[in-house]
């Protein structure tokens, strides 16, 4: 195995992998068992009868209620809340969140657009947070009456509370209780149902939560999962939305959380005990449906049972998921990287925290990497640059042996082992590299701290590919991407630099691979070609080291 060999797999490894990621890859769907009765029941449409058992260790769950159609009510009205982190309108028909906007974040990169709206959905029954009793009556959504019509809670305040009461076909009372704290996104919930007639009563709760896309056409938005994801029995399951064209999909077990998500942002809803429930996700069009079912409650007359939730609608930032608990933070996942790809992530964050600008960090976070790797990379160029000073000897041993192609391996074995070199020094530095390269990828691409996050001159957002506007339109490109043509560069020179065994054949293929990868980061987030920009030219600095000791 040459030196070329093991560079062109590496390279080809990493086409494959970005290529495939970007054209064809479909999150997989981890699936905690569910029993065939509760899948049944799913299939069957979802419908909620009175003649439920209550749930025991061996019995499953009740599907969780289908979408009903209701007709709006006038009367009901809107509640305003306003916190320094967000701003959420509160329908009283149904009590789900008609707007919940983001006011850290903004649509797009410019101070001229709107702050991030999360909900985009408009119907009361489509709205997140939506809570069913389930008393066996076609009842829609209730609908509330809040106990006032406006929260705002300035910077420093103290939490508020809005109590919501809805009478349910006069057979069952809920009274909806949410509690708003101004240092977080999270959202405590509580559903206190009540059975108001003289008889007993089997119900069968659930909460709903329905989403929309947050946005649509973002660079991230093309690699990364997008879709509804639930963390149960301590398995994170994320289904593409796609999947759910041939029919709902059903988890059952200890549910921690489930939800809707994109690269950056996410839509949660977390029970606040441990228990057996049943998720039910399904979609119609881009409207993904969520439902959390509790199974059945026997009710006697005049009692009441309390379901508390958290509903967390905010950034994907692992540091703010972390406080939030509830292993909320495994909605960013970095997959098999995952041991490396979080301290990059913190090691990112620490430099920023020091300098308030994230493309230094990266800068910084790259030099780190590369210094760490820089005694066994040192090792692995000089392997390579002996390697290169053999070749005519090597030459000479595959003519003289060209029809015994074991006694050629046996030649060159003794000529290596005599002038003490090993044909695979070159590989195995750059091999042990990949793990840690592939992390940082994820990092760089997934991290919610470069949205929008500046760096200088043109580069303004390091989630997004670099183009300088030169005051007209460029086709496809509109504008020159110099970083990337800078990185295309670097590439080039560090060939041009770097000792290769490869034959003139071998050696023109090579030289085409700068093209490729320009061509190939023409739209891959700036960020990105900043990390491989910068690494080229540290190897570059370090073959220039080694060739001068060489020389010497």
């Amino acid at each position: 195995m040459d030196m070329y060999r093991a560079f062109l797999a590496i390279i080809i490894s990493f086409l494959i992998l970005v290529g495939y990621q970007y054209f064809f890859v479909k999150p997989t769907v981890q699936q905690p068992v569910t029993t065939e009765q509760a899948q049944q029941q799913t299939d069957q449409g979802g419908q909620v009868s009175q003649n439920v058992i209550p749930p025991s260790a061996e019995q499953p769950l009740t599907a969780p209620p289908a979408v009903q159609e209701v007709k709006i009510d006038p009367a009901a009205r809107e509640i305003r809340v306003e916190t320094p982190l967000f701003t959420a309108l509160i329908n009283e028909q149904g009590g789900g969140f008609k707007s919940f906007v983001l006011k850290k974040f903004r649509k797009e990169n410019d101070e001229k657009s709107g702050f991030l709206e999360l909900v985009q959905t408009k119907l009361p029954a489509e709205l997140p947070m939506i809570f069913y009793p389930g008393s066996g009556v076609n009842q829609g959504v209730p609908v509330y009456r809040a106990d006032r019509e406006k929260i705002i809670i300035e910077e420093g305040g103290g939490k508020q509370s809005l109590k919501m009461t809805a009478a349910v076909a006069d057979q069952l009372e809920v009274v909806q209780t949410l509690v708003f704290d101004p240092a977080t996104y999270l959202i405590d919930i509580s559903y206190q149902l009540k059975n108001i007639t003289s008889n007993q009563m089997v119900a069968t709760p659930a909460v709903a939560l329905n989403n929309k896309p947050f946005s649509k056409g973002s660079y991230a938005s093309r690699f990364m999962f997008s879709g509804p994801v639930a963390l149960v029995n301590g398995e994170l399951s994320e289904v593409k939305g796609k999947k759910l064209d041939d029919g709902p999909k059903t988890l059952q077990g200890d549910v921690s959380w489930a939800a809707y998500e994109d690269n950056y942002f996410i839509s949660a809803l977390i029970p606040d005990s441990d228990g057996n429930r049943i998720v039910k996700m399904s979609a119609v069009d881009d409207l993904v449906r969520t439902v959390i079912g509790e199974g059945s409650v026997t009710l006697e007359p005049g009692t009441g049972k309390e379901f508390k939730y958290a509903m967390y609608f905010g950034p994907k930032k692992l540091s703010i998921l972390d406080q939030v608990g509830h292993d909320l933070s495994k909605a960013i996942n970095f997959g098999w990287f995952d041991v490396l790809a979080k301290p990059m992530l913190w090691l990112l964050n620490f430099f920023y925290s020091f300098i308030y600008n994230y493309g230094i960090a990266i800068i910084l976070l790259t030099i780190l990497i590369k210094a760490v790797f820089w005694p066994i990379t040192q090792k692995g160029m000089k392997s390579m640059k002996n390697m290169q000073k053999l070749q005519p000897k090597v030459a000479k041993l595959k003519e003289k042996f060209k029809d015994d192609s074991q006694r050629m391996n046996q030649e060159m074995m003794a000529l290596y082992k005599s002038y003490k070199v090993n044909p695979l020094g070159g590989c195995l530095p750059m091999l042990l590299q990949i793990p840690f390269f592939f992390a940082l990828y994820k990092v760089l691409l997934m991290s919610i701290e470069l949205r929008h996050a500046p760096f200088m001159l043109w580069i303004n957002d390091l989630s997004a590919p670099d183009r300088l506007w030169i005051g007209f339109d460029i086709p496809y490109l509109h504008g020159i991407p110099v970083l990337t043509l800078l990185m295309g560069a670097s590439m080039y020179l560090q060939q041009k630099m770097t000792p290769t065994t490869a034959d003139p054949t071998q050696a023109r293929i090579m030289q085409m691979l700068p093209i490729i990868f320009t061509f190939m980061f023409l739209n891959f987030a700036s960020g990105l070609v900043l990390y491989w920009f910068v690494n080229n030219l540290l190897s570059i600095l370090q073959q220039q080291l080694i060739n001068r000791q060489t020389r010497a």
